[in-house]
């Protein structure tokens, strides 16, 4: 039976009730690959410390590994234990987990049907309600066999079929790797999942103050008459990392700034930042809003990427008094890649809010610092009467910070004390307390597994994303981004050609 599980952040704070989901059998494909070990089991684990989990659900691990359930159980317990904050584990609630976790390798076509009846006792053991979840924690080239193999074992069957139980199916980003791609994904997920069953992943949408974007501009009667182009002079979005590809320079070499972090995280901070109010706060309104921004972006020129883009691959540097090697000494990646790690786009929204209003966006690894945010500069005051009495008066500024520290600055400009006329900028924020919000993943598997889409991308918002971006990756990729790209320095603020990008309109950074 559901309960609720209540967060506060403080005496002052209004209660936030999280309700438990139903019962369920998340069935979890990749299970010994890096994305459950280091995201998929820690979320897991931190639902069920906080109260989160129903009473009755199964977890399934499957993978190519030869293993026991108890081996597997004995790995996920030490991977759960070195990704826990601060190193606090708790074993007792770790214990409750393990006990209803189960492994089963994966061995040819027929596989998939023969898993699936091996699991009915456990399903009934469990009393999960047939209740299934089927997690995509694999590369994107295994995808389709994936897909495939579920369908033919008619794992999608629902309701009102005379099954009982639901199926959700969660696919990883990357969604495809252009627009042809993307597409013959979707063709292959709808010829056996509907819409309604699959949940497209994009973790940053998860995250908690991007969720509080909605919630910010249109509950506060303040922002949103001045949210558009008559008193916003630009908008810049950062995803800035300090570490490298961590491990994966087979997968980077296939991707790239472009395809890893543009197509989903980048542009869906855009269409959130950018879109409509919908006309309620339901799934199916939020997304199709979101969708419509994509496709009111205006088209790119590959025949003009100087105008738009900057791109930049990082060579050696120091961060934090450590060396860092150059990306073509990383492991896995090819000596002379022509590979790009850092990204810099402008983009415009044609519409009557946007138009006239350029959107900066910008990220790339080995970077100064981690900073993710979204930060909105309104236009400068139209006539200041300090004149001869004041500096230069900076415009207003409004920033959502989403990582590291999730927090909300707004930066206006006040007399400072003394007995001259002096301004000054002075900050209003508020920052979320620790300890209280659901990591992201954990936030995504809880939508999951109570039916909820409006934090996954619908396949119109995929569809527009990759119309936009496929042009320029194809040109870029056929005269070598290595004849279009520069380097920087490891632990710099990025290319001089980014730089440039926002120079030419007058405008600079956010410094990092």
């Amino acid at each position: 039976m559901a309960g609720t599980t209540v967060l506060e952040a403080g005496p002052q704070a209004v209660r936030c009730e999280f309700e438990r989901p139903g019962p369920f059998n998340l069935f979890i494909f990749g299970a010994t690959g890096d994305l459950a070990k280091r995201k998929i089991f820690p979320s897991l684990y931190q639902l069920n410390t906080l109260s989160l989990l129903p009473e009755d659900f199964l977890i399934v691990g499957s993978g190519r590994k030869s293993m026991s359930t108890e081996e597997f159980r004995r790995q996920m317990r030490e991977d759960v234990r070195s990704a826990a904050p601060g190193g606090r584990f708790d074993q007792g609630k770790w214990e409750e987990l393990e006990g209803r976790v189960h492994y089963m390798p994966m061995e040819g076509r027929g596989a998939y049907g023969a898993m699936l009846e091996k699991c009915v006792p456990l399903e009934k053991r469990y009393r999960t309600c047939r209740n299934r979840i089927f997690y995509l924690a694999v590369p994107p080239s295994a995808f389709d066999d994936v897909i495939t193999n579920l369908g033919e074992a008619e794992a999608a069957r629902e309701p009102g079929e005379g099954n009982e139980g639901y199926s959700h199916i969660v696919v990883e980003k990357p969604f495809g790797r252009d627009t042809e791609s993307a597409r013959r994904l979707n063709v292959l997920l709808r010829r056996y999942f509907r819409e309604e069953q699959i949940y497209r992943m994009d973790h940053f949408l998860a995250k908690e103050t991007v969720q509080n974007i909605l919630m910010f501009r249109f509950s506060n009667a303040i922002f949103e008459p001045v949210w558009n182009n008559h008193y916003i002079d630009h908008v810049q979005i950062t995803s800035a990392e300090t570490i490298g590809i961590e491990r994966r320079g087979a997968y980077y070499e296939e991707s790239g700034v472009l395809r890893d972090m543009f197509q989903n995280h980048m542009l869906h901070l855009l269409a959130l930042t950018a879109m409509e109010p919908p006309s309620a706060f339901a799934t199916a309104r939020v997304r199709g809003e979101r969708a419509k921004v994509l496709g009111s972006i205006k088209p790119l020129d590959p025949r003009r990427t100087d105008e738009f883009l900057a791109l930049g691959q990082y060579g050696p540097g120091r961060t934090d008094g450590e060396e860092i090697p150059a990306y073509r000494s990383e492991p896995g990646v090819s000596p002379q890649s022509g590979t790009a790690t850092y990204a810099a786009l402008k983009l415009e929204v044609e519409n009557w809010r946007w138009r006239g209003v350029p959107f900066y966006l910008r990220s790339g690894k080995r970077m100064a610092s981690r900073r993710g945010e979204i930060s909105i500069h309104f236009k400068p005051v139209p006539h200041t009467i300090f004149k001869g009495y004041a500096g230069e008066i900076e415009p207003n500024t409004l920033t959502l910070c989403i990582q590291p520290n999730e927090k909300l600055d707004l930066f206006l400009q006040a007399k400072q004390p003394g007995s001259r006329i002096c301004l000054g900028p002075v900050r209003l924020d508020y920052t979320y307390p620790e300890g209280i919000a659901t990591a992201d993943y954990a936030r995504i598997l809880l939508d999951c597994m109570q039916g909820d889409q409006m934090l996954f991308a619908c396949a119109e918002e995929v569809d527009a994303s990759w119309e936009l971006l496929t042009p320029v990756i194809r040109k870029a990729e056929s005269i070598g981004m290595k004849d279009i790209f520069q380097d920087y320095a490891a632990g710099s603020q990025g290319p001089a050609a980014a730089d440039a990008l926002l120079a030419r309109d007058g405008r600079v950074w956010d410094p990092l």
